[in-house]
């Protein structure tokens, strides 16, 4: 579909994704309205229409809505590769793996390309290629939006007096710039990445739209807040690349979202579970950061129980705050809310796909409650509270079971970085804290710990999610971890550098299996087994949990493991 350039980079566009053989689908692909559509996979189909012409595509989807318009997703970082059994691989003289001939692919904040760390002895990059969303121009073929930028052009840009002039792409935030030099830097003085040898392609996530911006009420001073269709926009970018250069590929995912229903099924996880099949491809993704963050509220209920209180602590200029709360498709709730002045919104009645929105009397908020109900894959009930302006004090979200058979009811308040962290639940649990897409039961899903004394990084986000018991699958060192910004050397904590160190070691191992010749039939599926049984255990440990996982990466000695396979 041809469009003018600039047109998708208006902030009165929306976009959303839809399952191509759903029944509404040709309505969809077939209204006028509709800007611009992009194909991913041959199965999903990312739609661009303007903010005024959604109401007709909402009416189309039905109940459907809630699954097809875009999440919200941020950076898993909060501002010892010897620890994860990496520099013992590379130095291994029989295994001599350092990811010769494997892509690591990044979606992410975009790459300082003029890093000593992404230059090969000559000078040229190591990057393959860069795909900006962010800048109107020339976009890959066949894609909708942004620029292209190829191995070509990066090094006409590094022999240039001014590199930007020829590529004028910037990594403001610096966490792509880093993630690529742990998972993939080039050896600089004393300093060495996981697969210094393999080769990067990085997409720089372009920004959400306003309307998703308003709707998820992100504060207006996130800058890293990218829609789950930028990034399967950007995951299919790389898998075609590597196709193209017919080489294995890691993908490396380090941003995390709590504004959806946990259920591991949304559309952008289930692509990404249809990757991890693909002999060739590797996917790794962090689980977040957010255990002690206090965001989710749990608790058990039976039928016939006192109505529940879901009390939120807000402090002074706080702004405006949403919680999703889940509960399980047998059951049926439905709330009221009450402000820290006791004024109250009576019993909003739990009717699917309606929002009901009260402008307080005595105070500036404004709140809203909406219902969705079946949500996705899992037909799970979905309630939303939005509060506009909140008051500062206690906020009491009252949960009425209205149907009550499983009894569970989760709440979560957005994702560090993306609500005042004034605002917090009085009564919160750090179970279930996991991010999406690491609750996808697919991809290797990598927690953190402190690899200079051997305990969990605190703030590491802990199983388990509503589908496994058994998540992460293992801890990598994400605590004071050395790699590179813009700016230069520096560290780093956060599960989003134990992802970059766990894609790493992925990459060695796609050299082993598919580059060397060993296992044509690598995959994520295979690798992680692999990964998980070579892991370090304590003996004081009981093995899985929800916090350490399977145990601590350890790559040579799953390498020891798989020669007595």
């Amino acid at each position: 579909m041809l469009i003018p350039d600039d047109i998708l980079f208006s902030s009165d566009i929306v976009d959303f994704t839809i399952r191509k053989d759903a029944y509404y689908a040709p309505l969809i692909l077939s209204n006028p309205k509709l800007i611009a559509s992009h194909t991913v996979a041959g199965l999903y189909v990312i739609c661009y229409v303007y903010v005024n012409d959604f109401p007709d595509m909402v009416y189309y989807m039905g109940s459907d809505f809630i699954n097809s318009i875009s999440n919200v997703f941020g950076l898993t970082q909060q501002p010892a590769l010897e620890d994860s059994g990496i520099i013992q691989v590379q130095e291994q003289p029989y295994l001599n793996l350092r990811g010769n001939n494997v892509l690591i692919g990044f979606v992410d904040t975009g790459i300082d390309y003029t890093q000593s760390v992404f230059k090969y002895e000559d000078g040229t990059s190591k990057i393959k290629f860069i795909y900006d969303q962010s800048i109107p121009g020339t976009p890959p073929v066949g894609f909708p939006l942004g620029t292209e930028y190829t191995n070509e052009q990066i090094n006409a840009a590094l022999s240039a007096d001014n590199p930007q002039e020829v590529v004028p792409h910037v990594d403001t935030a610096g966490h792509g710039t880093f993630l690529a030099s742990v998972a993939a830097g080039r050896p600089v003085e004393d300093y060495i990445g996981a697969a210094p040898d393999s080769e990067i392609i990085m997409v720089k996530l372009k920004k959400s739209y306003p309307f998703y911006l308003d709707h998820y009420y992100v504060p207006p001073e996130q800058e890293n807040a990218f829609s789950s269709t930028s990034v399967m926009l950007g995951v299919e970018y790389i898998l075609q690349k590597a196709e193209e250069l017919n080489r294995p590929v890691v993908l490396c995912i380090g941003i995390g979202s709590n504004y959806d229903s946990h259920d591991g099924e949304s559309l952008l996880e289930d692509y990404l579970f249809n990757t991890c099949s693909i002999p060739g491809v590797c996917t790794c993704i962090s689980v977040g950061n957010e255990s002690q963050a206090r965001h989710h509220f749990f608790q058990q209920i039976t039928p016939n129980e006192a109505p529940v209180n879901i009390d939120i602590r807000v402090g002074e200029n706080a702004g405006d705050i949403f919680v999703i709360i889940m509960n399980k498709y047998s059951d049926r709730i439905s709330v009221s809310v009450r402000s820290p002045t006791g004024e109250l919104i009576s019993r909003v009645p739990a009717k699917a796909g309606r929002t009901s929105t009260t402008q307080l009397i005595l105070e500036r908020s404004e709140v809203s409650v909406s219902y969705y109900f079946p949500v996705g894959g899992s037909g799970n009930q979905a309630t939303i509270v939005r509060i506009r302006n909140a008051t500062p004090g206690v906020w009491t979200i009252i949960v009425y079971g209205d149907i009550i058979i499983d009894g569970q009811i989760n709440a979560w308040l957005p994702l560090t970085g993306f609500v005042s962290p004034t605002v917090e639940f009085l009564s919160y649990t750090p179970y279930t804290t996991i991010t999406s897409p690491a609750i996808n039961l697919g991809p290797i899903r990598c927690g953190a710990y402190n690899s200079f004394n051997n305990s969990l990084y605190p703030n590491s986000s802990w199983g388990p999610t509503r589908h496994s018991q058994d998540v992460p699958d293992f801890v990598a060192p994400g605590y004071q971890v050395g790699g590179f910004f813009p700016t230069g050397y520096g560290t780093m904590n956060g599960t989003s550098v134990s992802a970059a160190i766990t894609a790493g070691a992925c990459a060695l191992m796609l050299q082993w299996g598919i580059v060397d010749g060993n296992d044509s039939g690598f995959n994520t599926t295979a690798i992680r087994a692999y990964l998980i049984r070579g892991c370090r255990r304590s003996d004081t440990i009981q093995y899985p949990n929800v916090q350490w996982g399977f145990g601590t990466l350890d790559l040579m000695q799953s390498f020891v493991y798989m020669r007595q396979v």
